[in-house]
C-alpha cells in the first residue's frame, strides 16, 4: 500500500516509518527539508514542503490509499501565547491542507493523530473513546485538531484518530527526558506521584497502526495506550530497579508550575486512559505492562 505521512521525522513518526517500510509498504514522507532527512530506505520516497503552507505537496497526497498525520509542534516546554499558537497551527492548519488534498483522489484511509489530552484532567475515573472532552487549552486544541480531521469524512475517506498516550521507546520521547535523571541519581515522582500515567509503547503504537490499516470497519477516535495505565509514582518506582537507581526525590509541584508554568499542570495531573476500541477489535499488545516495557526498551 501507498502511505503519505507527516511528522515522518520525529520519534514518533521515525519508528512507525520503518515498521511500515518493513512490512511492504511504500512510504512518502513529507519533510521541510530534502537534504536534511538522510539516507533511508528505497520504499521511502520523499516530498519537501510546509503541511501549514499551502504547495506543490498538495498533489502528491491523492496518489496513496492512506494518509498518516502525526505533524504537530512538541508540547514539553512553558507554553506562553506565543508557543499556543504554534502548537495550534501546526495542527490545525496542517490538518485542514491535507483534508483539502484528498478530494478527487484515491485515498480511502485518513489517520489522525490526537491526544489523550482531549480528555481533560482526571483522577481514578476509567476514559474510553466515548468519554467527554475537556475544557481546558489542551483538550480544546484536541477537539479542534480532530474537528479538521473529521472533514475528511465528508469526501468519503474513513478517518481515524489515534489519540496518543505518553509514547516510550528508545532514543526519545519521555525517556528521553526522564532517563538522563535518573542516571544521575535525581529521579523520582512529580509532585505527589498519585496522577496516572498512560503510555504505549512505541513498537505496540505502529503495530496498532499497522493492525488499524486492515480494519476498515474501525472509525473515529481509537485511544493508542496500553491496557495497564501506572501511577506515576509507581513509574518512578519501576524505572529506578530498571537502571538500578534510588526513585524517591520528588520533583515539588510548585517548582514545576514554577518553572513550566501552565504546561507544569499537564505532568502533575493526568488520565487513566483505557484502549477499548483496539482491545475490542481483538489487538494484541505486545508489551502491556510498565516493568517489562521499560526493561526491553532500556536493555538495548
Amino acid at each position: 500500500m501507498k502511505i503519505f505521512i507527516t511528522g515522518g521525522t520525529g520519534f514518533v513518526g521515525r519508528g512507525l516509518i520503518q515498521s511500515l517500510t518493513e512490512s511492504g509498504h511504500e512510504v512518502t514522507v513529507l519533510t521541510r527539508s530534502l537534504r536534511n532527512f538522510g539516507s533511508h530506505s528505497p520504499r521511502i520516497f520523499l516530498v519537501e514542503g510546509d503541511p501549514t503552507q499551502k504547495g506543490v505537496w498538495q498533489r502528491y497526497v491523492r496518489e496513496h490509499r492512506a494518509v498518516i498525520n502525526l505533524a504537530g509542534a512538541s508540547i514539553f516546554s512553558r507554553w506562553t501565547e506565543q508557543k499556543k499558537q504554534a502548537l495550534r497551527e501546526s495542527r490545525v492548519l496542517t490538518t485542514r491542507n491535507l483534508v483539502e488534498s484528498l478530494e478527487g483522489g484515491m485515498v480511502k484511509s485518513f489517520f489522525s493523530a490526537s491526544a489523550i489530552g482531549y480528555y481533560g484532567f482526571h483522577e481514578d475515573e476509567e476514559l474510553t473513546e466515548s468519554s467527554p472532552p475537556g475544557t481546558d487549552f489542551l483538550a480544546r486544541l484536541a477537539a479542534d485538531w480532530e474537528k479538521e480531521a473529521l472533514k475528511a469524512g465528508e469526501l468519503g475517506v474513513r478517518v481515524v484518530l489515534p489519540r496518543f498516550g505518553i509514547v516510550l521507546g528508545e532514543g526519545g520521547g519521555a525517556l528521553g527526558q526522564m532517563v538522563p535523571i535518573f542516571r544521575k541519581y535525581l529521579g523520582g515522582p512529580l509532585g505527589g506521584g498519585r496522577q496516572w500515567f498512560s503510555w504505549i509503547h512505541r513498537s505496540d503504537l505502529a503495530r496498532a497502526f499497522l493492525f488499524l490499516l486492515n480494519r476498515a470497519e474501525i472509525s473515529g477516535p481509537v485511544n493508542f495506550t496500553a491496557p495497564n495505565p501506572v501511577r506515576n509514582r509507581d513509574l518512578a518506582a519501576v524505572l529506578g530497579r530498571v537502571l538500578n537507581r534510588p526513585s524517591w526525590l520528588p520533583a515539588p509541584g510548585f517548582m514545576l508550575r514554577l518553572v513550566l508554568g501552565e504546561f507544569g499542570s499537564v505532568l502533575l495531573k493526568g488520565q487513566k486512559v483505557i484502549p477499548q476500541k483496539l482491545l475490542q477489535g481483538g489487538f494484541d499488545f505486545l508489551h502491556s505492562g510498565i516493568e517489562e516495557a521499560l526493561a526491553e526498551i532500556l536493555g538495548k
